[in-house]
């Protein structure tokens, strides 16, 4: 199952939509400042770069408003914006002041593109920059002083490193926000948000790739008895108990998650119904026969479910879940202990 990270992109998509259009704009403007000013340099090369920069700004402006790749249209930015920028640096007639700009190269880099990416792109421009400064002023000694080059570098370096970490520190607060509002508390699991996101994802590679897709409901039955009869310390032990043996029957590409209560729900990727039947069976056999200890005496509990597949018996959660509850509650009438499915017979699951 895909982990929360592509949750996260989706989170940070706003900000850095409005980054990237801040950005954008200010692009825009101040490549017509610069364009002028160069005009009268007659600085003729750097002036019409500055000027195509302007205007694919205002393209990149207008092509971002409803666009669900925003990253795609970030990289396709912010690597003409640094090339434009270096560009620059190598004009015979521009003043000295213009390497003050590669010190947005980190900040921008790592708003727009995250650590990996924009760490990467901040250490090829940021080097390149580097190059350029050197080549360029090799044979001028006054610029070439142990003194400055230190204080460039340093800077440098504290902008790019305070960058990455700051990155890192609000990706890290974000996946632990991220998994604090999709994870059961009780039992680790997954909560309903969670189910909801990834059946989205799921919902669509099954469309795409014409692969099978079910949920499988369960509930433990006489749940009530367990906590009149032990107490909520034992209600809270089983439900864990059950929890566990969803993550030792389950493989890395499921998801189960607790709905609420002692009902639970299972994403089945590339499964059919009978496929969930024999992993549901297999679950069932696992709770019947390995009862939860707890203090002096053994807790027996059994499991009922209800499977809904993708299609047939629904094309979105809500019905599916809605159908597997249907067939959970025909379980429960037809003696518990068992797993329903459309097309399954009435007849007590052995284990």
């Amino acid at each position: 199952m895909e982990s929360y990270r592509e949750s996260q992109k989706h989170l940070a998509r706003p900000y850095r939509k409005a980054v990237l259009k801040t950005l954008l704009i200010f692009t825009a403007i101040s490549g017509l400042l610069f364009f002028t000013l160069n005009v009268q340099r007659e600085n003729y090369p750097l002036a019409f770069a500055e000027l195509g920069m302007a205007c694919y700004s205002v393209f990149i402006l207008w092509a971002i408003g409803n666009t669900r790749h925003l990253e795609r249209w970030i990289l396709a930015f912010i690597l003409p914006f640094c090339i434009t920028m270096m560009f620059a640096l190598t004009s015979p007639r521009a003043t000295t002041t213009v390497f003050a700009w590669v010190l947005l190269i980190p900040i921008l880099s790592h708003l727009l593109m995250g650590r990996r990416l924009g760490l990467l792109v901040s250490a090829v421009f940021m080097g390149t920059a580097a190059v350029i400064f050197f080549f360029k002023y090799q044979d001028a000694p006054d610029m070439i002083q142990p003194l400055p080059i230190a204080n460039m570098g340093l800077m440098s370096l504290t902008i790019l490193a305070f960058s990455h970490i700051y990155e890192i520190t609000r990706e890290q607060s974000e996946s632990r926000l991220l998994k604090m509002a999709q994870t059961d508390a009780l039992t680790g699991l997954a909560n309903r948000a969670r189910l909801s996101d990834v059946f989205e994802q799921e919902r669509k590679r099954s469309l795409r790739n014409g692969t099978p897709l079910s949920v499988l409901v369960l509930d433990l039955d006489h749940f009530k008895q367990v906590n009149d009869q032990h107490g909520h310390e034992a209600g809270d032990l089983a439900l864990r108990h059950v929890a566990s043996t969803l993550r030792a029957s389950l493989r890395a590409t499921d998801l189960a998650t607790r709905l609420g209560g002692e009902e639970f729900a299972i994403l089945l990727t590339n499964t059919t119904a009978d496929q969930a039947h024999r992993v549901a069976d297999k679950i069932r056999g696992a709770i019947e026969s390995h009862p939860v200890p707890y203090q002096d005496q053994s807790i027996g509990l059994t499991i009922s479910g209800g499977i809904a597949q993708f299609g047939p018996d629904g094309g979105d959660l809500r019905s599916l879940i809605g159908r597997a509850d249907q067939y959970l509650y025909h379980a429960k009438d037809s003696g518990r202990n068992r797993i329903i499915s459309s097309d399954s017979a009435l007849v007590p699951c052995q284990a």
